[in-house]
């Protein structure tokens, strides 16, 4: 069973107050995490900004290859990609500058990820779901 981060419930909460978030594996797919998880931060006042090569647009929003290449600021970057594709998604958050949390959702942790992020000054949460933290901690 893969635990969680340390982060205590008012550390989430300061998290969950930025509000630009980059979600790496957005998805256009009804019903999958990476769709339905960004659609609920958009209703709950998020500016999400999608990160996937492989489309255009998501949720009627321009999709970015990378999150270098996003010419907004960004606050977190949030994961739904599998654990051993984290590290080259730390990379490129370490060369877009300023990014301040690196989110990885349910399921999801790569340790080398962790520590490279955090030697960035880049604060790390692992194995939880933006969704379920908002819901219990804002709402």
């Amino acid at each position: 069973m893969m635990s969680i981060d340390s982060h205590s419930p008012s550390e989430i909460r300061e998290i969950l107050r930025m509000k630009n978030v980059a979600v790496v594996g957005m998805s256009n797919t009804d019903g999958k995490p990476a769709n339905f998880v960004p659609k609920y931060l958009i209703q709950n006042g998020y500016n999400v900004i999608p990160v996937n090569p492989t489309t255009k647009e998501v949720l009627g929003r321009k999709s970015y290859a990378s999150i270098s290449e996003i010419p907004k600021q960004v606050d977190i970057v949030d994961v739904f990609r599998r654990s051993e594709d984290v590290p080259p998604i730390v990379e490129d958050a370490i060369k877009k500058k300023r990014i301040k949390v690196i989110w990885m959702q349910t399921g999801i942790y790569n340790k080398d990820a962790e520590r490279k992020a955090k030697e960035n000054g880049i604060d790390v949460v692992y194995n939880r779901c933006m969704k379920v933290e908002h819901s219990m901690l804002i709402e």
